[in-house]
């Protein structure tokens, strides 16, 4: 081998190494950074899939309001695309976030159904409590008695954040124990 050859080689050597340095840093799949991303985009995705389901259900398919009711019905429909487009950049850039700690092998599920379920019911009691009644930008329904679906829709959400938050709790102190005590998390 001339000394070129070995130049080369060492070289390929310390790149290997750094490498396998590199890769064994980024597989600490209990680091802060890969559990703060779990719960992010099972949050961002809850907010997307209930955002779409409003719009799609309840918009669309119902036509019991539009995202914006103070205006005319062309002012309404432009308010639900804004918001359609809205939900599909959270549900998307989940859906990025997802595929990238599965590629990783950092995907927690019960913490991520955790995320789901908290950006769902978050996202929900918002619309309930500060457009519908704060802001007044909608009702969910019309010239109906109002009370039953302000109830039904702001209960389920608080059902929701209770679930998500004990999910990410139970997630939490199943990831401080030491790794033979835990108990299997589906990949």
């Amino acid at each position: 081998m001339g000394r070129n050859d070995a130049k080369i080689q060492v070289l390929g050597d310390r790149m290997a190494v750094e490498n396998v340095n590199l890769k064994n840093h980024s597989n600490d799949t209990t680091s802060s950074s890969y559990l703060a991303r779990n719960l992010w985009s099972g949050f961002l995705f809850g907010l997307g899939l209930v955002a779409f389901i409003d719009e799609a259900v309840f918009h669309q398919l119902l036509h019991w309001h539009h995202f914006y009711d103070k205006s005319t019905t062309s002012i309404g429909l432009v308010s639900d695309g804004l918001f359609h487009a809205f939900s599909w950049f959270a549900t998307v850039g989940s859906l990025f976030m997802l595929a990238d700690l599965r590629r990783r092998n950092a995907l927690r599920l019960t913490r991520w159904w955790g995320g789901v379920l908290l950006g769902a019911g978050i996202f929900q009691l918002y619309d309930g409590t500060i457009q519908h009644k704060l802001m007044r930008l909608h009702q969910i329904r019309y010239n109906v008695h109002i009370l039953p679906y302000d109830l039904t829709w702001n209960i389920l959400a608080v059902v929701m954040i209770v679930v998500g938050a004990t999910l990410i709790i139970r997630a939490r102190s199943q990831s401080q124990l030491p790794r033979g005590e835990r108990s299997y998390e589906p990949q």
